[in-house]
């Protein structure tokens, strides 16, 4: 065999040798891949000049190299970003069984689904996970991340709305990487994003929507009733950007009256991963379903008429309906979408809630600290 062939690592990545090139040409009547460029690519595209690229590496030294750059990362270091990433612990069961379980760790999003009836068992468990917290009807298969699925709530929100309105308000005491990709996705889109303080309410006659946080970014536990009331009466859809973790102990969303509530799952027992994504949730009220982006896992029958779980509702890339699609940054984590939904179900409500009760108490020792040393707290009531 051809030494290259042996040692080459692009071999192993880009399938098609020389000879299945030419064959590939001949079937297409062209002479070279030049020819087949100068047919496919505009010329005022086409870079004239070579790529500037060092030599391959084998495959040993490109594990050599992988190996040097993951041991820059400290894995000890105690991350203290807040804003949606919090340091957590990974059940062993769920670390060895899951995470570290080619049979889970290969999953990404559900496209053909049905031949994995235990992974849409799992998904389904995440929605369940999910209506429970927020007390709203129905929950998707998860999202790309929080910052994503508070986006893709506003443009649920104004292909609800009937009418010509083009403002959402948003309170700016949100996640600041969620409020940016909100205003990032705002912008094509004709959107007017208007940020306000939950204390000071706006006039939401000229609005669709209203996206406020609970908690806070801050950690504020703010009262929201009025505020929802009020938006209500203006014929405003209002989602709630949550927390799972303070869900556990705090009343619902739904509660309050929030149509649509999205937030994160990272803190249910998925490890920070030197960065993100992690699954995002999207719940919402009855009667918004159909505009849900994502997926959605539902309950049916077999043809032998046993229970089988399969995609419903779908609206989705693979069944891409142009202006009408509600797929557009919303893919789905399906891998950590299971961790956090086997998370909950490891520790059930009573040990979610004592976790969430711990964390609760530490916030309460640290702001007392901060009192005590002359600091101000930005508010009396929080979670974390």
């Amino acid at each position: 065999m051809n030494n290259k062939l042996v040692h080459d690592f692009s071999i192993r990545h880009i399938g098609p040798l020389s000879t299945d090139r030419q064959v590939m040409l001949n079937e297409l009547g062209l002479k070279s891949l030049d020819e087949l460029i100068e047919k496919a690519s505009p010329e005022s595209i086409r870079m004239t000049s070579g790529l500037q690229l060092p030599n391959a590496l084998t495959e040993a030294e490109v594990l050599d190299e992988l190996r040097s750059l993951a041991a820059e990362n400290d894995s000890k270091t105690k991350s203290l970003i807040g804003q949606g990433y919090y340091n957590t612990f990974v059940p062993q069961v769920i670390l060895r069984n899951v995470l570290e379980n080619p049979a889970w760790y290969t999953s990404y999003t559900p496209y053909q689904p049905e031949i994995s009836q235990g992974r849409l068992e799992a998904l389904l468990n995440f929605q369940t996970m999910i209506t429970d917290l927020t007390g709203l009807d129905i929950a998707g298969a998860s999202l790309l991340d929080e910052p994503t699925a508070v986006a893709e709530a506003m443009t649920l929100m104004l292909r609800q709305h009937k009418g010509d309105l083009r403002k959402i308000f948003i309170d700016r005491d949100t996640h600041p990487q969620t409020l940016n990709v909100v205003k990032t996705r705002a912008l094509p889109l004709g959107i007017d994003v208007e940020l306000f303080n939950v204390s000071e309410l706006p006039d939401f006659s000229q609005s669709f929507g209203v996206i406020v946080s609970y908690p806070a970014s801050s950690g504020a536990l703010n009262i929201l009733d009025d505020l929802v009331g009020q938006a209500h009466t203006a014929n405003n859809l209002v989602c709630f950007a949550t927390d799972l973790l303070a869900l556990t102990i705090l009343h619902s969303p739904a509660k309050i009256g929030a149509d649509i509530a999205v937030g994160s799952a990272q803190r249910f027992g998925v490890p920070m991963g030197f960065g993100g994504p992690h699954a995002g949730f999207m719940a919402v009220r009855s009667g918004l379903e159909r505009t849900m982006p994502g997926r959605l896992v539902g309950v049916s029958i077999d043809a032998q008429g046993k229970r089988a779980y399969r995609l419903a509702l779908q609206t989705r890339e693979q069944h891409i309906r142009r202006e009408k699609a509600t797929s557009n940054i919303c893919t789905a984590q399906a891998l950590l979408a299971v961790m956090s939904g086997m998370y909950a179900a490891y520790h059930g409500l009573t040990g979610l809630q004592e976790i969430a009760v711990s964390v609760r108490n530490l916030a309460v020792q640290f702001a007392n600290s901060v009192s005590k040393a002359g600091g101000e707290l930005k508010a009396d009531k929080f979670f974390d």
